[in-house]
């Protein structure tokens, strides 16, 4: 987890748009959101989060594939306070675990 999430950010992950999608109630709560085409945007107070997404080529490293996923996060009239509060949960809902 981040100590500060800018309005606008981009992210490189590392699943597939099926586990996205399963991930995405879960990560975003209680609040209010519209699943579109390769997008989504959710309302956060009298803010809002628009996200938006695409596949990528896979990664490769040696002899392992991985997944790429690229997210964008764009948030509108959410303050830095409002804005780790929402990350702090999606984060946690989203990231994924090794060992």
């Amino acid at each position: 987890m981040q100590s500060f999430y800018p309005e606008r950010f981009e992210r490189d992950m590392a699943c597939t748009e099926a586990e996205w999608l399963r991930w995405l109630p879960a990560a975003i709560g209680e609040h209010h959101w519209k699943l579109q085409e390769h997008s989504a945007g959710v309302r956060i107070g009298d803010g809002a989060l628009g996200l938006k997404w695409q596949v990528a080529e896979d990664r490769v490293i040696g002899l392992v594939r991985m997944p790429r996923f690229l997210v964008s996060f764009r948030f509108a009239g959410l303050d830095e306070t409002q804005r780790y509060a929402f990350m702090k949960r999606f984060d946690l809902y989203t990231q994924r675990g090794g060992g």
